[in-house]
């Protein structure tokens, strides 16, 4: 028997529930590695499943069976919460009796019988090649979306284009030069770029490494912010961090989200789209220009291809669309 069950295969003592979620909460981050906005996510979930067992008058993890998921996942139907919602709360229950039942806290795990609603497929928002295009110019130094967007003001000269203005230069064209997740962007130190090669190391989700390549015009503007930028706002603690705020620390994915926004709103394109929408748009466009989906998929850094795949529903109802407007008979 595992440590921490009783005889009866629950664990011991009145705070049983209690006991399995923080050992959970331990096995989602030293584990699975996985991020701390996605173990809050998770321990929300199952904090509302443990809500709804308390209220049923289960006190043991042993007692969970498949009818209590069942009307766990009724009532959040009937408090209205979205099919989405609750697919991910049947994703995370899943996830959860899994672990006890590993653990053999749980002799058979009810969740494997646990449906959950399928959830409509909203597909990405992404910019045509000139769309972008225009956004970069215009969010480069000098450009008319350079006046300190983020709200954190102007910071120095930096030859041209203030130091704040030549970070939020650099983090556009890296965005979509390189399809990476902002909290990816954000985690990013000074050592992981490899001018010379023209790669990042990126530590992804699950704290998986990968190598991307970088296009030249990011390079360079990546370059100008390190040696002209980056010295202007750095101090004591700021340590390898490559990107800043305004007063030195290691910038805040909440400020880089304000960045990619104000930026395309300032260059005058209509869509309103952050961060997720860059990678969306470079990842769309890689598969336009020809590349194949397996190599989108490792520079994406998705587990699954099946993830990926929904780029190329994108580059279809973009193909439909163009046929529908420019065919005679479409």
């Amino acid at each position: 028997m595992n440590e921490g069950a009783s005889g009866s295969g629950g664990l011991a003592g009145s705070g049983a529930l209690e006991a399995s979620l923080e050992a959970f909460e331990r096995h989602l981050a030293a584990e699975r590695g996985l991020s701390p906005h996605t173990v809050r996510a998770y321990l929300g979930d199952i904090r509302s499943l443990q809500a709804h067992l308390e209220q049923c008058g289960i006190a043991e993890v042993a007692e969970i069976d498949i009818a209590v998921l069942r009307a766990w996942l009724a009532t959040q139907h009937a408090a209205g919460q979205s099919r989405a919602t609750i697919a991910r709360r049947a994703a995370a229950a899943r996830a959860f009796t899994a672990f006890v039942h590993e653990r053999g806290w749980l002799a058979a795990d009810p969740a494997i019988q646990l449906g959950s609603p399928k959830t409509k497929r909203h597909l990405p928002e992404v910019l045509a090649a000139d769309e972008i295009v225009a956004v970069l110019e215009a969010a480069g130094p000098g450009g008319r979306a350079g006046e300190g967007s983020a709200g954190e003001g102007r910071a120095g000269d930096g030859n041209g284009g203030g130091a704040i203005e030549l970070r939020d230069s650099a983090i556009m064209e890296l965005l979509y030069a390189t399809a990476i997740r902002v909290s990816e962007l954000c985690g990013l130190d000074i050592d992981d770029i490899d001018d010379e090669r023209r790669t990042i190391r990126v530590l992804g989700k699950g704290a998986k490494e990968r190598v991307v390549p970088v296009g030249i015009p990011a390079i360079r503007s990546v370059d100008r912010w390190r040696q002209e930028g980056r010295p202007q706002v750095a101090d004591s603690f700021s340590g390898p961090a490559l990107f800043l705020g305004a007063r030195g620390k290691r910038l805040d994915p909440r400020t880089a989200r304000r960045v990619v926004h104000a930026k395309i709103a300032a260059s005058g394109i209509e869509a309103d789209t952050g961060p997720h929408g860059l990678r969306h748009t470079a990842a769309t466009h890689l598969l336009e220009g020809g590349a194949d989906l397996r190599s989108v998929q490792e520079l994406l850094g998705h587990a699954s291809l099946s993830t990926t795949q929904i780029y190329t529903h994108v580059s279809i109802e973009r193909l439909i669309t163009a046929y529908q407007q420019a065919h005679p008979r479409a």
